[in-house]
């Protein structure tokens, strides 16, 4: 009798062992994609009956087990997750301890103006636009991220940003900001001081830069056109300028408008507009900081993208009626 009830014991261990081991140290593989909305201030024992449901884990028990074990029950991370390939309890508890979570991109290409930006980002529907314009022009969340500007036009760093769905809107504009004071290193800033630009007219002088060629290695010499034309008091005469001062532009500058004083407008105030344009990439921002040593104080566009450089006006009108000629043919 005695070795029936040893044999009897021995027999439910191992099948209690073996179940254990299943459940806690087996890898499970999801019999589909398993996307996972886990709010914040959701207990863990909450999040381990629903991954039961969804069959990531054999046993909430076991991913409570190991919280338990490790004292991590309350250091999950909210957000969206997505499961997909094996993995054990454990494996799981790490990846919502560490905050792995699913990210969606966004691409803010260079030169794109503010509401070009807020218009993406609502397109794609990860923020208000209304929202991010009210933000934008807020004194007291523009000085929060150490800025001194009326708005964040040309502070919206142009870069692929990776980010959990759901973040607000202040969150994703402080994360687009913070890459622009990232990539604002000592060297440049000290750069842009020896020319006398603050931070302001830096990034104003770069996004001006951006929107006037996409060539990168034209915009040190498109830079020493403006810092020449800056330094002798002559008028900047740039168009894209001209067009951000218009409300609703319909694509066609007329010579009324460049005519029409805005603030904005070059052809009619000296010096640089009273802010940015456009967002600047980082080799706009390196060449207003860095202009080329030029004495060009003209530059027309050829047609192909790339400018033709002069240092008088009889030079510089030689060369208009050369491309414009090219570009009525």
């Amino acid at each position: 009798m005695r070795k029936l009830l040893l044999s009897l014991t021995l027999m439910l261990l191992i099948v209690v062992g073996g179940i254990s081991y299943q459940q806690l140290l087996t890898p499970l593989t999801p019999s589909e994609a398993v996307t996972y909305r886990l709010k914040p201030g959701t207990s863990l024992s909450r999040v381990a009956e629903d991954l039961q449901t969804a069959g990531v884990v054999r046993s909430a028990n076991a991913l409570k087990f190991f919280a338990r074990w490790h004292d991590q029950g309350g250091e999950i991370q909210s957000g969206t997750y997505r499961f997909v390939t094996a993995a054990t309890p454990e494996q799981i508890l790490e990846r919502l301890v560490a905050g792995d979570v699913e990210k969606v991109s966004l691409t803010i290409p260079e030169g794109f103006t503010q509401q070009q930006i807020f218009a993406r980002i609502a397109d794609k529907g990860y923020g208000d636009q209304k929202r991010l314009q009210q933000l934008a022009t807020d004194p007291a969340f523009i000085k929060s991220l150490q800025l001194k500007a009326t708005s964040l036009e040309g502070y919206l760093f142009p870069e692929t940003y990776l980010f959990a769905p759901g973040i607000d809107e202040a969150e994703l504009l402080r994360m687009m900001v913070n890459q622009f004071h990232k990539e604002l290193d000592p060297v440049l800033l000290a750069k842009a001081k020896q020319h006398n630009l603050t931070l302001h007219q830096l990034v104003t002088l770069a996004s001006i830069i951006e929107k006037e060629t996409g060539k990168v290695d034209e915009m040190p010499l498109i830079s020493s056109v403006f810092h020449n034309r800056l330094r002798r008091g002559i008028p900047l005469q740039t168009d894209p300028t001209v067009i951000y001062g218009i409300q609703n532009f319909d694509g066609n500058l007329t010579r009324k408008q460049l005519k029409s004083p805005t603030p904005y407008n070059t052809y009619t105030i000296h010096g640089l507009p009273p802010g940015p344009i456009a967002s600047p990439g980082l080799a706009a921002l390196r060449a207003a900081a860095e202009p080329a040593a030029t004495d060009y104080l003209y530059f027309v566009a050829r047609g192909d993208g790339s400018h033709q450089f002069s240092t008088t006006l009889k030079e510089h009108n030689r060369a208009v009626r050369r491309y414009q000629l090219e570009h009525r043919r």
